[in-house]
């Protein structure tokens, strides 16, 4: 993609253990090529190593210890599935927190697979239409949220995706999305 159009951009990636590697890697490198700052923000300074599937994957490195992240200082926010990272991260109240300020505050949030897991724990899914893996739509439907089995979904300010077959159509809106709050914030 030679279109710079998130330059100045900056979004943090929220992620632990056990993500889906194609779910980090793929959204980030398309967020990069449109000029976004991207950060790898983690309960844990380090790395952070992926899974493909059920098998474990690559690392990447983590710039930013949740600890010390702040909302104020991002753009948005993309959340990357696996199951291992997300019942993880669902617990992490700095994780809860970082979100919940990310949504308050109307910044786009772009999650896939079992990101959503992290959303339902922050209180943040009653009345919102997205989609998922669909082994947790019990999950978000008994948090008050509206399931729906397609391949990406915009809300708002949130777009979902449901597994790493929606990367291309998730990467689409997510840009689209991140766009369009860059638009309205120099605006």
């Amino acid at each position: 993609m030679a279109e710079k159009g998130l330059q100045g951009v900056r979004v943090a990636v929220l992620a632990t253990n056990g993500y889906e590697e194609a779910e980090l890697v793929e959204p980030k490198k398309a967020l990069e090529e449109a000029g976004a700052r991207v950060l790898v923000v983690a309960p844990k300074t380090g790395s952070i190593y992926g899974m493909k599937h059920h098998d474990k994957a690559g690392e990447v490195s983590v710039d930013l210890a949740l600890s010390s992240a702040k909302s104020e200082d991002f753009d948005a926010v993309m959340l990357p599935g696996g199951a291992v990272n997300s019942d993880a991260l669902r617990f992490e109240k700095e994780a809860q927190r970082f979100v919940q300020e990310m949504d308050r505050s109307g910044k786009p949030i772009a999650f896939i697979c079992h990101a959503p897991w992290l959303l339902v724990s922050a209180g943040l899914t009653r009345g919102r239409t997205l989609t998922s893996y669909h082994t947790i739509q019990d999950d978000i439907r008994n948090s008050g949220g509206n399931w729906v089995d397609r391949e990406v979904v915009p809300d708002r300010n949130w777009v979902s995706s449901r597994k790493p077959d929606d990367i291309p159509a998730f990467n689409k809106e997510m840009l689209s999305l991140f766009g369009e709050r860059k638009a309205r914030a120099a605006g």
